[in-house]
């Protein structure tokens, strides 16, 4: 009996170091956004973005493997692909239907090799092109109502594929952080193609739907002000949406 518990505990030893990644430290988030050579336009967007009190509240750690979820021009992956450090990595997603929204904006932020540790993978939502188990975070910063807007007709993904997709490539453990402008309660992921937004329980309920649970949320991004029902482009609320942000385990 002895034996066989000593062969159950190294199992499970072996388990838990190929899944658990120790990381060094805290990320030094504070130093990436102030890294001289961190674009000055990205650093005028700090105080409208949060992206330190966002990235602390993910939990950011040295020697992280991040996947992020619709980067666009890349403001949040030069932050976190300096603050992982050289022993993380950064796998920079955008779905191809939205590339005409950012321009050369990938080609511009990852030249010449200057995010040494970032990969450019362009996918659909649900078709992530990342290992099983393989990605300590998932980023899907102001994007997850994507996946009620299709330009030109053409999906971006489905939305429960997507968050399986999201539970596949995470290791036990692992987190996704979401955040987007808040639709109000009652609406659809539609409203993603509509207004742009989404309701929380919506992508709450897709997350669990897909094997994530809900570990913590915070209302940094919150604004009482805005009355959720206008499109976010709209001048009265354009960059002073109110918007959720969660942290979802698998």
């Amino acid at each position: 009996m002895e034996n066989v518990m000593k062969k159950f505990l190294t199992c499970v030893l072996a388990l838990s170091m190929t899944y658990t990644t120790v990381y060094a430290e805290d990320a030094d988030i504070a130093g990436a956004l102030d890294h001289p050579d961190r674009p000055s336009a990205d650093k005028e967007n700090d105080a409208r973005r949060m992206p330190l009190e966002v990235l602390e509240f993910a939990g950011l750690q040295t020697g992280m493997s991040v996947l992020e979820l619709e980067a666009g021009g890349g403001y949040y992956t030069e932050i976190i692909s300096r603050a992982v450090g050289g022993d993380g990595n950064v796998i920079l997603q955008h779905a191809p239907g939205l590339m005409g929204f950012v321009g050369d904006g990938i080609d511009v932020r990852t030249a010449g090799g200057r995010l040494g540790n970032v990969e450019v993978s362009i996918t659909d939502f649900d078709a992530l092109a990342a290992a099983d188990n393989s990605v300590d975070l998932v980023t899907w910063i102001q994007g997850p109502h994507e996946l009620g807007f299709a330009p030109e007709g053409k999906s971006l993904g489905d939305p429960a594929k997507a968050f399986r997709e999201i539970a596949r490539v995470l290791k036990p453990g692992g987190l996704l952080i979401a955040s987007d402008h808040i639709a109000p309660e009652g609406t659809g992921i539609e409203a993603g193609g509509s207004l742009h937004r989404v309701a929380e329980s919506v992508i709450t309920q897709l997350a669990q739907d897909a094997g994530l649970r809900v570990i913590r949320s915070s209302e940094v991004l919150k604004n009482a002000d805005d009355p959720l029902d206008v499109g976010v482009f709209a001048p009265a609320v354009r960059g002073k949406t109110s918007q959720f942000l969660v942290a979802y385990e698998k």
